[in-house]
């Protein structure tokens, strides 16, 4: 993945994954939209995933994403978010915390197009 943050002029500052989702802290070009970031990682990785095994072979990623822009006074307790994944979700499902995060945020979603 960091490559190919590197390849859309898209830095890496952490990357971090647990068996259902992954984190990606990096610092977004201002020549590449989010859409076509993520696109070119899940694509990219999807791809590199696929000739690894063969229990990969129909690896896809979920349709959706989450975005979120950082204010660099807070780099550093988001760093230690994503450090924290593993131990994180024992206590709460990724589905739960991402239900939380958007309401406190006042992000409006549909439960039926979030999850795939």
């Amino acid at each position: 993945m960091a490559t190919v943050l590197d390849g859309v002029a898209s830095p890496a500052i952490l990357i971090n994954s647990v068996a259902d989702h992954v984190h990606v802290l990096c610092r977004l070009s201002k020549n590449h939209a989010v859409c076509d970031v993520v696109r070119e990682i899940k694509t990219s990785t999807s791809k590199w995933l696929k000739t690894k095994r063969g229990t990969l072979a129909k690896f896809r990623w979920q349709n959706g994403y989450g975005a979120f822009s950082v204010s660099p006074s807070q780099m550093a307790s988001v760093r230690r978010y994503i450090e924290s994944q593993e131990a994180h979700h024992r206590t709460v499902s990724f589905h739960d915390e991402f239900r939380r995060f958007l309401a406190r945020y006042g992000v409006e979603f549909d439960e039926r197009y979030v999850w795939d």
